[in-house]
């Protein structure tokens, strides 16, 4: 299924062939060899497939559109519905269910045990420099904060959201965990927005003197609400005009609701535009950096991975996270169906891609992509080899040679009030949300992606041979959960 309506896409790339010796880039065991990569894996929060310019050209972000121009676009690159999930499921090149509930759906909670292999830690034992610039949201006590799995350095927050000038995540046990190295920042940086604090770290990082290569989670907390775009008046939260509710207070004084195309001021509804402005503020932080990359010579050995955690938040109803606003239906319309939370495309599918100048050539890569295949494809990269017993496969034949990807079935679970299960083979899709959990073939809905991307029709009972191996394959992936 080619997820690239004509509606969103600003243009198709072509495929060309790229000529690699790509055994020149598999390193034996972990001795350090001049050419392996530094990595920068960017991972933004609750932006969905159309809330980028390169899919939607409503949204003004030019850094991002350059990078993905200028390397392998993803058109069905996968993730968990949820932030934790997700954050387990690239970290650990598994399933999160592999961990038990706790790593099912957002939470304080660890996520997964002390002495598991992370990206982190391969990369660590690699010989790399290991840092992660922003959200944790994978265990929010000192004791299973990021520095404890494989991060020589770590600076952001510990829990989920958090305010965006104060960074205070919700009121509680867990308020403050905004650190430096798991040490809470009392003051937590005050006055300054979490987006520009992050890029400021990533870029100090970039810039330091080092004999060895470079490893950067850099985990923004944009786009996920609380939305509040102040520019230079730090002092007053973003609030609509009390003489106009079609305005921001400010607005046409705060650079990020005015992109020079006019894009962002062309957009009637408000909430749309305070997303569209943080949108807009991401990509100049992420610009900043790639400069910075650039400025030290670093580019042509760089690879740059970016994806989101999940899809869009559409709805918000505020008041969790100081300065937070009730919004509506402020994200970019999706062609499909769902939204965070969701096993339905919508929640699932997201805008990804991967640069590297001189590597990676410029394409869009058709293949089913999933979030727990980036382990094992850099290990390999920088190793070569993989941590034993990943879910996750090696997509370097698809990134660097352009050979397609083995068929294989993808895997999604998240618990909450509504529970939800999914299954992907080929184009088919079984879906299955309720509190019960579906042991039996007749409780999936069934549809054919490819005719149906919008998953409209249940086609489960025209086709039940398909749904009985879907079903078989569900229960092969549920078995190795913890329950």
């Amino acid at each position: 299924m080619r997820y690239t309506p004509d509606t969103l896409v600003s243009g198709t790339m072509t495929r060309l062939l790229l000529v690699v010796v790509f055994s020149s880039l598999l390193f034996q065991g972990c001795e350090i060899q001049p050419e392996n990569p530094n990595v920068i894996f960017i991972l933004i929060d609750d932006q969905g497939w159309a809330d980028i310019g390169y899919n939607n050209p409503k949204v003004y972000t030019p850094n991002l559109d350059k990078l993905a121009a200028g390397g392998a676009q993803f058109t069905q690159h996968y993730v968990m519905p949820q932030c934790t999930p997700t954050r387990v499921a690239l970290l650990t090149g598994r399933y999160p269910g592999r961990f038990g509930p706790q790593a099912l759906s957002a939470s304080n909670e660890p996520a997964f045990p002390a002495g598991t292999v992370t990206m982190a830690s391969v990369f660590k034992a690699s010989g790399y420099s290991t840092y992660l610039v922003g959200k944790w949201h994978l265990g929010s006590t000192r004791e299973s904060g990021p520095n404890n799995f494989g991060f020589d350095e770590s600076y952001g927050s510990l829990t989920g959201a958090v305010g965006m000038y104060d960074h205070r995540y919700r009121e509680g046990e867990f308020e403050n965990t905004w650190h430096r190295n798991l040490e809470i920042i009392e003051d937590s940086d005050n006055g300054a927005h979490t987006t520009d604090l992050l890029a400021q770290e990533a870029i100090s990082i970039i810039e330091r003197d080092r004999n060895q290569p470079f490893f950067l989670y850099l985990a923004f907390n944009a786009v996920h609400t609380p939305l509040d775009e102040r520019g230079r008046f730090v002092d007053e939260p973003t609030a609509l005009h009390p003489e106009d509710s079609t305005r921001w207070n400010h607005e046409d004084e705060i650079p990020w609701f005015n992109d020079p195309d006019g894009r962002i001021q062309s957009e009637p509804d408000p909430e749309k535009r305070l997303f569209l402005a943080a949108t807009y503020h991401l990509d100049d932080a992420i610009g900043q950096i790639v400069a910075a990359v650039d400025e030290r010579g670093l580019r042509e050995n760089t690879l740059i991975v970016y994806s989101s955690d999940n899809g869009p938040q559409v709805t918000w109803p505020g008041s969790a996270y100081p300065d937070d606003l009730w919004l509506t239906d402020f994200n970019q319309p999706l062609p499909v169906r769902g939204k965070k939370t969701d096993v339905w495309e919508g929640g699932i599918h997201v805008p990804a891609f991967a640069n590297w100048p001189g590597h990676i050539e410029q394409k869009t890569i058709p293949d089913q992509v999933h979030i727990i295949d980036w382990l094992p494809t850099l290990s390999i990269l920088i190793a070569g080899k993989d941590p034993a017993e990943l879910d996750g496969i090696d997509i370097s034949s698809a990134l660097f040679e352009d050979v397609p990807l083995p068929e294989r079935d993808l895997y999604w679970i998240w618990h909450w009030n509504t529970n939800r299960w999914a299954l992907r083979f080929g184009d088919w899709k079984i879906v299955k949300y309720g509190r019960d959990e579906p042991r039996t073939e007749d409780a999936w809905a069934l549809f054919n992606l490819a005719d149906d991307p919008q998953e409209q029709e249940n086609v489960a009972s025209q086709h039940p041979d398909i749904v009985e191996l879907l079903h078989a394959k569900f229960l092969v992936q549920r078995a190795k959960d913890e329950r």
